[in-house]
């Protein structure tokens, strides 16, 4: 009996003890002092002891170690508190994705770059001067390319831009290959404008139109989705917490101050429920951001399959050698043509026929090139490379805005367990979490959420996300349809293979197959004859013709 009365006796002395502690820190306000000093706020808002709390408008009415001077500056600071993980959560995001599009732009400059280099120095170390007094028309391919790829189909048509690089090629060839007749601009025009027809270059032109505009269409699309990213979280980043928001938070983070609990945290979905209100519009991005991150992955696997920007530009010399042997072997049927649909031409008087091998300059021996002479790898990566690195990142930040709230109220922002604040006391949260979005708020027990008035700025980046989804689906099948306001708001029309995405996979025809031996090349061997056959070139032209090869390029088999 005595072992009990002391039992009791010890529970009663524990208990006034508790309750004298928590009834000194209210008579005793210097924590609350330190911890509101410490916001860069004057102490002397904090009383030095327990107060009467019945004129506070957000915080618990009872004894208080608050004052209404210190809930408004509290206030202010949940502001700046609440924003403050959410804007590093998206600054990390713009700036990852600021660096991938410096990345993929700067390789793909690079690519063009470096294939114009390529194909300039082979040509020059080859055939000298002949090759340097008509470059222009080889830097005007690629500049038009250049254009093309940084301002799209508002600034150059590719298709028109590339028959009228084929075009300007069969006119410099049929000159060379026909020296001994004169041909006016009228002539001239009537053979550039049978150049399909005539297919001078064979198939070279039709398979690199595709593929030009295929991996074209597929890489700017693909930078301008990285750099679209960016842009949309800046935006999104300036929407404003609303008034309830900031009191929500308020409450959730300083209340606890007020009785003198300045290191109590709250209650794990207590944070979710504030933060799921606060966050509601910024969630509703999540559907559509989404879409947009699967079309870019969906895009990537296209940049490191049969849209492959490397691929195309690597080579592209090759390419175009090819088409120029084609000329050269066709030029006796490709010039009966002519002179059938365009009529005989005069015969020239000039003497440049009669010059001989050795005054072209042009020796007929294709030197050596290897592979090891190309320029370094753009940027110094690969494509597959950065698309993989990318890849991995897109994956990373899907349901990045959905889920927000769970990464701010992680960590040592919250207390586990019960042992948090509930908004109330330091007790269980005893609400059930509701979920993302502005509709479900209507059911949130700490925010009061207008679902009747979604944000304008978040509507209008939705709507950013759903057309530059459309603009990426469209170039998955290899169609241009018109991101042609990236610069210069001006509009375009939709261009491209009309590939549908299964036959992108298969259509292996599309795709050439680079000769197994750059250095070892294909030369036409050339017997001289006495004198021309009638409506035809010479076989001395031929001659003549190869020795013009210098204008444009070499075949390298």
């Amino acid at each position: 009996m005595k072992t009990l009365l002391l039992l009791c006796v010890a529970c009663t002395l524990a208990v006034l003890s508790v309750s004298g502690t928590s009834e000194q820190k209210l008579k005793n306000c210097n924590e609350v002092r330190a911890a509101y000093s410490s916001k860069g706020f004057d102490v002397n808002d904090v009383p030095n002891k327990g107060v009467n709390g019945a004129p506070l408008k957000v915080c618990p009415q009872g004894f208080s170690c608050c004052t209404v001077v210190m809930e408004e500056k509290l206030r202010q600071q949940s502001h700046l508190d609440m924003k403050a993980p959410v804007s590093r959560l998206s600054t990390t995001l713009q700036s990852t994705f600021k660096q991938k599009h410096d990345h993929f732009d700067k390789f793909f400059r690079e690519l063009l770059k470096n294939a114009e280099l390529s194909l300039h120095n082979m040509f020059v170390r080859t055939y000298g001067m002949m090759y340097v007094q008509n470059a222009e028309l080889f830097k005007n391919f690629f500049e038009a390319l250049t254009r093309y790829y940084i301002y799209g189909s508002a600034a150059v048509n590719l298709d028109s831009m590339l028959s009228d690089f084929w075009a300007d090629l069969l006119e410099r060839m049929f000159r060379l290959v026909n020296v001994q007749y004169e041909f006016s601009d009228a002539y001239m025009e009537c053979v550039s404008q049978h150049t399909e027809q005539l297919q001078p270059f064979g198939d070279v032109p039709r398979k690199l139109r595709i593929q030009l505009t295929r991996a074209f269409v597929a890489a700017r699309t693909f930078v301008r989705g990285l750099a679209l990213m960016p842009e949309v979280v800046n935006k999104v980043s300036t929407v404003s917490a609303s008034p309830s928001c900031v009191q929500a938070v308020m409450k959730m983070m300083y209340c606890p101050y007020c009785s003198g609990q300045v290191a109590l945290k709250p209650c794990q979905n207590y944070c979710l429920n504030v933060m799921r209100g606060c966050l509601a519009n910024q969630a509703d991005l999540d559907t559509e951001w989404n879409n947009f991150l699967d079309a870019m992955l969906s895009l990537a696997e296209r940049l490191e399959g049969p849209f492959n920007f490397e691929s195309v530009m690597d080579p592209i010399d090759v390419k175009i050698s090819e088409a120029i042997m084609n000329m050269q072997e066709n030029s006796m049927q490709v010039s009966q043509k002519v002179f059938q649909g365009c009529g005989q031409p005069k015969p020239s008087m000039s003497t440049r026929s009669k010059r001989s091998v050795k005054e072209t300059g042009f020796t007929g021996r294709f030197r050596p090139y290897s592979p090891d002479a190309r320029p370094t790898t753009a940027a110094g990566t690969s494509l597959d490379r950065l698309t993989n690195d990318v890849k991995k990142k897109l994956k990373h930040t899907k349901k990045f805005w959905s889920t927000l709230p769970e990464t701010v109220c992680a960590g040592e922002r919250i207390a586990p367990g019960d042992e948090c604040w509930n908004g109330t006391a330091k007790s269980r949260y005893e609400s059930v979490v509701i979920g993302n979005g502005l509709a479900n708020q209507v059911y949130n027990p700490d925010v009061d959420v207008d679902i009747t008035k979604p944000d304008i700025v978040i509507r209008s980046q939705i709507a950013v996300l759903k057309e530059m989804t459309s603009w990426l689906k469209a170039a998955h099948s290899g169609n241009d349809i018109s991101i042609d306001n990236d610069e210069d708001g001006s509009g375009g029309e939709e261009s491209g293979s009309g590939c549908d995405s299964p036959s992108c996979d298969t259509d292996r025809d599309m795709y050439f197959s680079t000769p197994p031996n750059p250095g070892n090349p294909r030369v036409n061997p050339v017997v001289v004859g006495r004198s021309p056959s009638a409506g035809v070139a010479s076989q001395g032209s031929m001659v003549l013709a190869l020795c013009g090869l210098a204008l444009v390029a070499p075949h390298l088999r």
